[in-house]
């Protein structure tokens, strides 16, 4: 027993969960921005796109993209290159997600509940077939666009090191994080955002555009999958037109996490389900990562189905 204990909190295993921890923050804070789309559309239209994951993914090809030509047309100053590339991802996936609430969303607007639903899946199958045919079913990568890295803590034989791309997630998460709570909470589109959410027919009466802030709030999410994309092409290098369906699965697993509609439960659900995976895939096996995800997914549906930080759900008129 006390060789046990000495070995779980030895310099190496201390080091190694440490380690563990930042890869989990890292990956964490990709599916929070990934979540906080889902919960915004849901917040104002009372329905999951199930096409955000295919967004994020035709952002991570658009960055791939990007970064290739930035490199043939020999821009070697990375942060340039990386604010062209998060710039003309932005604005091409904002395009999908302007797109996916005109086609699959609007025309349904009216419908039952069913109907938008089996409308966004199918657009998911679309865009992730659509990608297959266009780019290939083989993964794409490119070289690392940042390959430096920092010693947080080196104390003997114990050392744990940051990578520039981690802190560079992390750092970029909390900003649009920040930003988008002010959008909500502070600006004119947040108040008419969440006067939408609350009762559509009354602020239609009232005045407000409902449809325009309907779709601006799809062209929010596409944005914020925009960044995901470009963070994550940056901190793998590769890229396939299947990596949508899982980080999506994820992300809706975060968003109900946390608390569908509430966007700092978006957050800490994204933090708790990389964390969980890159614990489980440390521990236990890297194999089964995902059905730890996924078993966190059925344990709120069935023991908390509002979320660690949601509200009860309220019907929508």
């Amino acid at each position: 027993m006390d060789s046990i204990i000495t070995s779980l909190f030895s310099d190496d295993s201390l080091s190694f969960f440490l380690q563990l921890t930042i890869s989990g923050i890292t990956l964490g804070a990709v599916y929070g921005i990934i979540a906080i789309g889902y919960t915004m559309v849901y917040g104002i239209i009372g329905m999951i796109n199930f096409a955000h994951g295919e967004i994020y993914m035709i952002a991570s090809f658009i960055a791939l993209i990007g970064f290739s030509i930035c490199t043939m047309l020999g821009i070697g100053y990375i942060p340039l290159v990386i604010i062209l590339v998060l710039l003309a991802s932005v604005f091409f996936t904002a395009l999908y997600g302007w797109t996916v609430e005109r086609v699959a969303y609007r025309p349904l607007r009216g419908a039952p509940r069913l109907a938008p639903l089996i409308s966004a899946i199918g657009m998911s199958i679309f865009l992730q077939n659509a990608v297959q045919l266009l780019q290939g079913a083989r993964d794409k990568s490119i070289p690392p666009v940042i390959e430096s890295s920092i010693s947080v803590l080196e104390i003997e034989h114990l050392g744990v090191h940051l990578s520039l791309i981690q802190f560079l997630v992390v750092a970029v998460t909390l900003v649009v994080m920040a930003g988008f709570t002010f959008l909500i909470n502070r600006t004119a589109f947040g108040r008419s955002q969440r006067a939408c959410e609350q009762d559509r027919l009354m602020a239609s009466l009232l005045g407000l555009n409902v449809d325009r802030i309907i779709s601006l709030t799809f062209v929010s999410g596409a944005a914020l999958a925009a960044v995901a994309g470009v963070m994550v092409t940056m901190y793998y290098g590769s890229v396939n037109f299947y990596i949508g369906f899982l980080a999506g699965m994820k992300a809706f697993t975060a968003a109900v996490l946390g608390g569908i509609g509430s966007l700092p439960g978006a957050m800490l659900g994204g933090l708790m389900i990389g964390l969980v995976e890159s614990w489980w895939a440390g521990y236990v096996s890297s194999e089964y990562k995902d059905v730890a995800a996924f078993t966190v997914l059925i344990l709120v549906l069935i023991f908390r189905p509002s979320g660690l930080l949601g509200k009860p759900e309220i019907e929508k008129v």
